[in-house]
């Protein structure tokens, strides 16, 4: 089953990659603001037709939830922002691998700590060298995307 749920969080990745760029490419035309209204609307749409069939009936359960648990849709809300914004800006792969570093950097603390009720995994040098490893990627993406985009402009 659990590589099941990897190949469901590859197939969730490329999905947001694809969303990443098609969501760059609105924003250019549409706003930022508006291409995020729109992604919004798009998925309470969907959710709402999955609930009225396959949802275990408690909305309002939400409303029960602690608070601070309701902070997710912000965050979730001010990522895909700051994703629109910076893709016409570096591209798709440089934003992926930045959001992802994003995400190994806070992981790493929420697992050492246990935040959240987490499972408590401690910060160790493997981690580490995967993080630092994540950095150099970003740093030799993010200087292609520059020389690509030195190249393409000199051409023109």
């Amino acid at each position: 089953m659990n590589i099941l749920m990897i190949i469901f969080t590859v197939i969730g990745g490329m999905m947001l990659s694809a969303q990443s760029s098609v969501n760059g490419t609105l924003s250019r035309k549409a706003g930022t603001i508006e291409t995020t209204l729109l992604t919004f609307l798009t998925g309470f749409l969907f959710l709402l037709i999955l609930i009225f069939f396959f949802g275990q009936g408690d909305v309002l359960g939400i409303l029960n939830a602690p608070k601070w648990q309701l902070s997710a849709a912000f965050l979730g809300t001010m990522y895909l922002i700051l994703t629109v914004i910076a893709v016409p800006q570096i591209g798709v792969i440089a934003t992926s691998i930045a959001g992802i570093i994003g995400q190994l950097t806070i992981g790493i603390v929420i697992d050492n700590f246990g935040w959240f009720g987490s499972l408590v995994i401690s910060f160790d040098w493997k981690r580490s060298i995967g993080l630092v490893f994540m950095f150099i990627a970003l740093y030799f993406i993010y200087k292609g995307n520059k020389r690509s985009n030195e190249d393409s402009s000199k051409t023109k």
